[in-house]
């Protein structure tokens, strides 16, 4: 079982950035991909970025890739840094982990989901 409580986010204007970070816990939570997903208002959850639980491993979805960077700063603590933010980024983010070794990319592959934090992102 892995527990997780996101934070970070906030409202900004467009070009600028945030630092979302995601602290797990639990028994299996070291060994455990990281993944951040989003879920903007009307629509549904969609991958935004995943982490091998080594840290040696990064997947991205193709509308954030250069802007955005997942990293682990230890066992316990995952990063998402998002830069040159769009509008289109406003959604509310989750990290999340699977019920299984893989590093997932897609919603329903993970199991154990933190509470989300809000980003929103004025033109």
């Amino acid at each position: 079982q892995v527990r997780l409580v996101d934070s970070g986010g906030g409202l900004v204007q467009a070009g600028r950035s945030l630092r979302l970070a995601c602290a797990t816990s639990g028994p299996h939570s070291s060994t455990s991909a990281t993944g951040w997903l989003r879920q903007a208002p009307g629509k549904g959850r969609e991958f935004v970025a995943a982490l091998y639980w080594s840290g040696t491993i990064t997947y991205y979805a193709d509308s954030v890739k250069g802007r955005f960077t997942i990293s682990r700063d230890n066992a316990h603590l995952v990063y998402l840094q998002m830069n040159m933010l769009k509008p289109e980024d406003t959604a509310t983010y989750y990290c999340a982990a699977p019920d299984s070794k893989d590093t997932p990319q897609t919603p329903r592959e993970y199991h154990y989901w933190g509470q989300g934090t809000q980003v929103t992102v004025s033109s």
